[in-house]
């Protein structure tokens, strides 16, 4: 991470990046280097299977990224061994293409060069193959009808340049392709063949030399509706001879064929050599003859794969897992991976007897929150396949067979799959609550692992507390004492509460191995063990500690109607991190109370440092609507309602000594309100300063641990620090300079109370967080005041920031020990990632 010369002690560290897949066909890749691409809005998201941990995420995108392909893949993991560098190529909605290069060497990423031929439309597909160690051809396509074909040589010392170079286009018209294969044509290898399949139901070839200009060759007719995904084998040797290739394919009327190329005039055509040309059962249905250059090639249809009950959105062959001495033919496995939106992967080989092709492995997600899987990957070594599903959530499965197969499931990263708008700490800071677009609240938490030789701490999604039918957009936990509680907004001008259950307090307790923080909440005697979800989605109805034995039995007087509630949860206490199928139904909160009383969609949250109060605000036009309410926790009673503003609040924050609320507003004022509690319980709150303090919307504000003094950021690309004097007045102590993007999120951690000093985390539109020393005087000789200083410590990396606005920052605030200079910082955006980063001073 940079910084500047006069601090440059102060050092960051990624420490964890949530994140879910955009839902889209063909935006997952497993490359030979053994990571995993894929999109997660405007960003390329890296992450590695091993440590189910997501690396870095690639900033360059400006729109939502549609489909990534590594060169080499797994498929040509053999052709890779010697190669320094690997390359990724993704494409997004706007129709660009970008070459990243990983080098292996240091693990460090580079952003090579855009694709100077972009497509006019949303990006598809996108293929590669490796023709040479060194060289490899690509072909894309987009919903403008346009397929681009292309070749990239490698550089061939370190840090050298790629050369890329446009070898044809081809227009197909208006029924746009979606899927794209390519291959080298056995024993003519200086001819490639390209399969496209799209919205007309056919297969379309295309041959061409390595040098460009592909003609139309032949279409394979077969298939009933969209062709969804094609992938070429590896030539197929008979007799020692590459003399055929297969090609499957898959289609949203649910079957998968796989069709035959084979050289005609060779060997193996003539005499019957190979084991499937014997069988009778698996003669072929006669094809089209694809012509390339002296060469031609008789096409039939090997097999039909039926079994899929709804749409098969990808098939893939393993790739070959042991690479001969040579290094340039290598043995094709008969097997194919197959995803369906059926929610389930199937492996397909042919039966050792008779040549039929039979389903021999079927995985899938039980879960009845799952919608169906949008693609299938092998890993490089074919003992590891990785679905990618409707609810951006990845499901992994290894075989841990050895004389048999046994295929399991494993752990994988996870995150949301929408914006996430905002995040809080829990009291203890064991934990991160996020909430999002996607419609669910989210646990993330170090999880302390005992295997870990590295005794590193490795984050995971924990729990999934509420799965909503409504976008959220603000969160608060609840910071006093007893049971863990949250408080979450969304669009639905409804604020809800809900309470940590038993099974979650003992899942917390195995992930921090603390037991303090565990007794200390058995003492609130939580008698609730989870949540089951009822029919429509809205409300999380208890599952108490004694009745998990009466499921079956029920009663009409529990609320629980059978017709109209969904399959009972089963609340689990997880020793590891779970996953997606428990997350999904297994970790559910029970809400506890609904909090009526705004007129719009509830837009911001906070509560005080006590755990007494929370304040609400909801997106206004009116000032009677842009109220701030205030909530007594635990009666959950309606204590007050602040007017100011005259449009929506945009963030609303307590100080920490909980005597004064500030708020800010789209109506580019910030106000602050002196807060007493009487000896009756009631609220009183008096307006004690309103000022017009931006030029444009305030979108954030933060206020000083040490002091009255806080941070205001806008629109206008500035941040401002005041000082409450007196609890009377406001001014201006300090003006950061300009940035260059909107100030979106604020965050202020004090360092040292005695200089009055800390660091002020800023983030922006643009995704970039940058970190300010902030030191605030105090004297109170007016005549010769020692000036307030602001300075820059640290500009983030851009492979660690977001990639579009940050929503919400935070800092880890528990008590640290006397010693300790590191802190953390979480951070969330609109790039549907959720980041904690390290702070060394």
């Amino acid at each position: 991470m940079s910084s500047n010369d006069t601090a440059n002690e102060v050092d960051v560290n990624r420490v964890f990046i949530g994140a879910g897949c955009n839902r889209i066909v063909n935006n997952v890749s497993w490359g030979a280097s053994g990571l995993v691409s894929f999109g997660a809005q405007n960003a390329v998201a890296i992450f590695c299977p091993k440590t189910a941990q997501i690396l870095t995420t690639l900033p360059g995108h400006k729109a939502s990224v549609n489909c990534t392909h590594w060169l080499p893949s797994t498929k040509f993991a053999f052709k890779a061994k010697h190669l320094e560098s690997h390359y990724l190529l993704s494409g997004d909605t706007d129709g660009v293409i970008i070459l990243w290069e990983l080098s292996l060497v240091d693990k460090k990423w580079r952003h090579v060069l855009q694709l100077p031929q972009s497509h006019k439309k949303g990006v598809t597909c996108i293929t590669g193959i490796m023709v040479s160690q060194s060289e490899a051809v690509f072909a894309s396509t987009s919903s403008d009808g346009a397929v681009h074909i292309g070749e990239v040589v490698f550089p061939s010392i370190p840090g050298g340049d790629c050369k890329l170079s446009c070898l044809e286009s081809l227009f197909v018209g208006s029924k746009a392709m979606v899927a794209l294969s390519l291959a080298e044509l056995p024993g003519n290898t200086d001819h490639l063949v390209l399969a496209m399949g799209g919205l007309d139901n056919k297969i379309h070839l295309y041959c061409g030399q390595r040098t460009g200009k592909f003609v139309r060759a032949c279409e394979l007719k077969g298939h009933t509706d969209w062709i969804r995904s094609l992938d070429f084998s590896l030539p197929v040797c008979t007799s020692g001879e590459a003399i055929s290739i297969l090609l499957v394919s898959s289609s949203q009327d649910k079957v998968i064929r796989i069709w035959k190329m084979a050289l005609r005039g060779s060997s193996a055509n003539t005499q019957s050599t190979c084991r499937k040309e014997v069988i009778s059962l698996a003669s072929y249905i006669e094809g089209p003859v694809l012509v390339a250059g002296s060469s031609s090639y008789q096409v039939s249809v090997e097999s039909l794969l039926i079994g899929h009950e709804d749409w098969v959105y990808s098939v893939q062959w393993e790739p070959p897992s042991t690479a001969p001495s040579d290094g340039v033919s290598c043995q094709q496995p008969s097997s194919i991976l197959s995803a369906s939106m059926d929610k389930t992967m199937m492996i397909w080989q042919p039966e050792k007897t008779t040549g039929i092709w039979m389903n021999v492995v079927t995985v899938g997600e039980l879960s009845h929150s799952a919608l169906g899987f949008y693609g299938g990957h092998w890993s490089p070594d074919g003992r590891s396949i990785l679905a990618h599903g409707y609810g951006g959530a990845f499901h992994l499965w290894r075989n841990v067979g050895v004389d048999i197969d046994n295929w399991q499931p494993q752990k994988v990263p996870s995150g949301h799959f929408a914006a996430v708008m905002d995040i809080s700490w829990s009291r203890s800071s064991d934990y991160l609550l996020s909430v999002s677009h996607d419609q669910t609240t989210r646990v993330f938490a170090s999880w302390k692992n005992v295997a870990s030789l590295m005794g590193e701490n490795s984050w995971h999604e924990v729990a999934r507390p509420q799965v909503h039918g409504h976008d959220i957009n603000c969160v608060t936990i609840i910071q006093g004492k007893g049971n863990h509680r949250f408080v979450s907004g969304a669009d639905e001008k409804v604020a809800r509460v809900f309470e940590a259950p038993l099974s979650f307090l003992k899942t917390l307790n195995h992930a921090t191995f603390q037991e303090s923080s565990f007794h200390e909440d058995l003492q609130a005697d939580v008698q609730i063990l989870g949540a089951n979800m009822s029919a429509l989605g809205l409300s999380q109805k208890p599952i108490y500690v004694n009745a998990t034995r009466e499921t079956a039995d029920r009663h009409g007087n529990d609320g629980l109607d059978t017709l109209e509630s969904v399959p009972d949860a089963v609340p689990a206490v997880f020793t590891e991190p779970p996953i997606e199928d428990q997350l999904a139904w297994h970790t559910l909160w029970p809400e506890s109370h609904k909090l009526y009383g705004h007129g719009n969609e509830l837009f911001s949250l906070c509560c005080d440092h006590e755990g007494k109060l929370v304040a609400s605000s909801c997106k206004a036009q009116s000032t009677a609507v842009a109220e701030i309410w205030l909530w007594e926790v635990g009666s959950w009673k309606a204590m007050g309602r602040l007017q100011s503003h005259s449009l929506t609040v945009t963030q609303i924050s307590f100080s920490h000594d909980d005597n004064l609320l500030l708020s800010v507003s789209r109506d580019r004022q910030f106000s602050v309100f002196a807060i007493q509690r009487t000896g009756t319980g009631e609220i009183d709150y008096q307006l004690i300063a309103r000022q017009e303090a931006h030029k444009r919307i305030i979108w954030s504000c933060s206020w000083n641990p040490f002091g009255h003094e806080f941070a205001t950021g806008s629109r206008d690309k500035t941040v401002k620090i005041w000082a409450v004097e007196n609890k009377s007045s406001v001014k201006q102590i300090l003006a950061l300079p300009p940035f260059n993007s909107s100030v979106t999120a604020l965050s202020w951690v004090g360092l040292d109370r005695q200089k009055n000093h800390g660091f002020l985390a800023v983030g922006m539109e643009s995704g970039v967080i940058e970190l300010w020393s902030i030191s605030v005087n105090r004297t109170n000789d007016v005549s010769t005041p020692a000036p307030s200083t602001a300075n820059i410590i640290i500009r983030f990396d851009p492979f660690a920031c977001h990639v579009a606005a940050v929503n919400r920052m935070a800092w880890k605030t528990h008590e640290k020990p006397k010693n300790s200079r590191t802190m953390q910082l979480a951070s969330c955006g609109a790039d549907n990632t959720v980041r904690v980063f390290q702070v060394n001073v």
